[in-house]
């Protein structure tokens, strides 16, 4: 009899108790607007409040640094668009703007940087850094990359494809050498470091000071709270524009009513990261390991894509080589197996994975790849269960695409 396996907790993760108990109130009796002025409005503000602070203290910031927001895709947005236009007003648009990012970040970090190429040509550069075969960056040809009217470097803490967990102190170090080169110039430009840090918190540390980020993105609903809420972390003395406008909401840095259940929920979901941290890494790190290794000893032709030292415990992602990711997908969906092919922003598209051609650029290694996160409600009997299914659909596309090769041989002599 099948059952139920989910190993997409990168993609969304299921919402724990606890926060779904701290949100209730919230979605019932204290239903109050966070902004209005009467006694239901000043319970909501409280309640956004404490979470406010919670957040802050988790980050090592100050209250009013923490800004609210839909989610880490407006975050990242806010971040990037919000800095250059700032700066860009402050520069009066007589000098290039140069940004630094990693070609592997997640699209909407990509796609915003693409956005102010395109609407701006004249007025912004940008860098994309390679990575090695393991998915790093490399602290020195980022050095290099660095330029006089370099303002902002964003790059992810931890890729959510393939789980690697970058350098960020080290680039804070080189950073921290060019704010103190450009503070002997008259009216120097400011550089900035952002860090999308949506997959971290289960297991990172996300202090601000310990990676010299002056920038920080993270959200709900990777960490076992909802959906539709996030942050986004600012440095007192950034210069950051609102890329949204009404009510100057969140100090006139976010425009919008507030989600006060979903930022209740993010609040305790956040102080349960912080808490359980050390309890989630060793757990989760121990069925990771389990899980590869029964994988490797059932099946062949596999490749771990990532680097397994530098890496967050929960994500392990492999190409089955001879298969195809997305058949395999569906196989275990059938089975009540629940992966990725990719990211879950783009698992719709059925291109190959930018983070995988990356690294390999091998088109066929990427096709074939699949992405397994753990979380903290999985079972050692949920993973063998797991790893049977796996290894009888990987066996059983491995012979129908050995079967098609073979006529196409017979057709072609």
């Amino acid at each position: 009899m099948s059952k139920n396996v989910y190993l997409d907790y990168a993609a969304t993760t299921p919402i724990d108790k606890q926060v779904l108990k701290s949100m209730l109130p919230f979605l019932k009796q204290n239903y109050g607007n966070a902004s209005s002025l009467h006694t239901p409005g000043r319970k909501a503000n409280q309640a956004v409040e404490k979470s406010r602070a919670t957040i802050a203290h988790a980050t090592g910031m100050q209250n009013k640094e923490v800004i609210f927001t839909s989610g880490a895709t407006e975050s990242n947005n806010l971040a990037i668009k919000g800095t250059f236009q700032a700066l860009n007003a402050k520069f009066n648009s007589l000098k290039k703007l140069h940004f630094i990012t990693s070609n592997i970040e997640h699209h909407c970090v990509l796609d915003s940087f693409a956005y102010l190429k395109k609407k701006y040509p004249k007025n912004v550069e940008i860098t994309y850094l390679p990575v090695n075969e393991k998915g790093l960056i490399n602290p020195d040809i980022l050095a290099k990359a660095l330029k006089k009217n370099t303002v902002l470097i964003s790059i992810m803490m931890i890729n959510n494809e393939i789980g690697t967990a970058q350098p960020l102190k080290k680039i804070a170090q080189i950073i921290k050498k060019q704010k103190k080169a450009r503070s002997q110039d008259q009216n120097p430009m400011p550089i900035y470091f952002h860090s999308d840090a949506t997959q971290a918190p289960s297991y990172f540390s996300i202090q601000c000071s310990a990676y010299g980020l002056d920038l920080l993105t993270i959200n709900a609903h990777k960490i076992y709270g909802p959906k539709g809420v996030g942050a986004l972390v600012i440095k007192k003395g950034v210069l950051i524009h609102a890329i949204n406008h009404g009510g100057g909401h969140e100090f006139r840095k976010r425009s919008g009513t507030l989600n006060v259940p979903g930022i209740v929920g993010m609040g305790k979901a956040i102080e349960l990261a912080e808490k359980n941290r050390d309890k989630n890494i060793e757990k989760i790190t121990k069925l990771r390991d389990y899980f590869l290794n029964q994988i490797s000893q059932k099946l062949k032709r596999i490749k771990v894509n990532g680097s397994l030292k530098k890496r967050t415990p929960n994500n392990i992602n492999i190409s089955f080589l001879g298969v195809e990711g997305e058949s395999l997908l569906l196989l275990l969906d059938k089975k009540g197996i629940y992966v990725s092919t990719g990211s879950a922003c783009s698992s719709n598209s059925l291109q190959a994975s930018h983070v995988q051609l990356a690294l390999h650029n091998n088109h066929l290694r990427a096709h074939s790849s699949i992405r397994f996160t753990l979380g903290k409600f999985l079972l050692k009997s949920d993973l063998d269960y797991a790893v049977q299914e796996i290894s009888k659909a990987v066996n059983r596309l491995r012979k129908i695409s050995q079967g098609i090769n073979q006529k196409s041989e017979c057709k072609k002599s």
